[in-house]
């Protein structure tokens, strides 16, 4: 059988590390079947050249055997990964794999476990990646929507409500930016004033969402605290961030760890006067990029 497991926007500028938003492409894909060797075994990776095979240093490896741990069967599975999104990308990478692995054990299984159940064992693979205990990625990958984490420790999370009409586009500029790299730039210390600002749009992000207040989405869209921090790991940030802005986004800001930028709009003919205006700073500098236009995706993880 196959699993689909959607890439997500980490952090939604305004919520570092609490705050993760579902999209309906791209996507990692796992095929699964029996396998006469106990345990996980990974016997084909597509569109992830660099990726281990090895279960024990794979992120859908680690969640799928975690997963066989915890039911405590001795059923071996073989699983096919097939990426569609490059690693290091800002879109849950990583976190998607690990979703895929968990889910596809479990729907291999019978489902035995809810997607709830599930989370901490996708949890244990993107930890593998990211170095990292957060569900900023992997939260919205499985359970689709807009997530808002209280605590990442007990995985206390909630679903917000996201108002119909809002549509996101990406780019993706040809450059890997891994999560730990991009966590070392930054400072433990926030000034009092950042702090507030920041708290302030997270709080309003959400309201606006849950009132489906589209010009307080757009104003509360600004990350004053982790934005001005990591910009510098990514070509031509600014420019991109302007012609999005320009051309009708809401709000623009890095996608998780980056290098993708993301803009927010409320219509898909806004998102692609977006997307060709962002297209259009990376054609004039000569740097390859890819783009997404994708809606919020309110189912997650899927069979298909």
């Amino acid at each position: 059988m196959k699993v689909f497991a959607p890439a997500s926007i980490g952090n939604v500028a305004v919520g570092f590390d609490v705050l993760g938003l579902c999209l309906t492409n791209p996507g990692d894909e796992i095929i699964i079947k029996e396998s006469r060797t106990p345990g996980v075994t990974i016997s084909k990776i597509t569109g992830g050249k660099t990726l281990p095979r090895d279960p024990a240093k794979n992120t859908a490896g680690v969640a799928a055997q975690a997963v066989l741990n915890h039911l405590g069967t001795k059923t071996g599975v073989d699983l096919e990964i097939r990426k569609k999104m490059p690693a290091g990308s800002g879109l849950g990478s990583s976190a998607a794999s690990a979703v895929a692995g968990a889910m596809a054990v479990n729907e291999f299984l019978g489902n035995p476990l809810t997607k709830r159940e599930l989370l901490p064992f996708a949890m244990q693979g993107e930890e593998l990646a990211s170095k990292a205990y957060h569900a900023d990625n992997v939260a919205p990958s499985l359970f689709g929507g807009l997530i808002l984490i209280r605590d990442n420790p007990t995985l206390d999370f909630h679903r917000v409500y996201t108002p119909d009409g809002l549509y996101l586009t990406l780019v993706c500029p040809n450059v890997q930016i891994l999560t730990a790299d991009s966590r070392a730039v930054l400072s433990d210390t926030v000034p009092l004033k950042t702090a507030i600002k920041q708290s302030a749009n997270l709080s309003n992000f959400v309201l606006g969402m849950i009132n489906s207040d589209f010009g307080l989405i757009g104003r509360s869209l600004e990350d004053v605290m982790i934005e001005p921090q990591r910009a510098k790991l990514i070509p031509q940030f600014y420019e991109v961030k302007e012609a999005a802005l320009k051309a009708g986004a809401m709000g623009c800001s890095i996608s998780g760890a980056g290098p993708t930028i993301f803009a927010m709009s409320q219509n898909s003919y806004e998102a692609e006067a977006i997307e060709q205006a962002m297209k259009a700073v990376y054609k004039k500098v000569k740097i390859r990029c890819k783009t997404y236009i994708s809606e919020i995706n309110r189912e997650g993880a899927i069979r298909c």
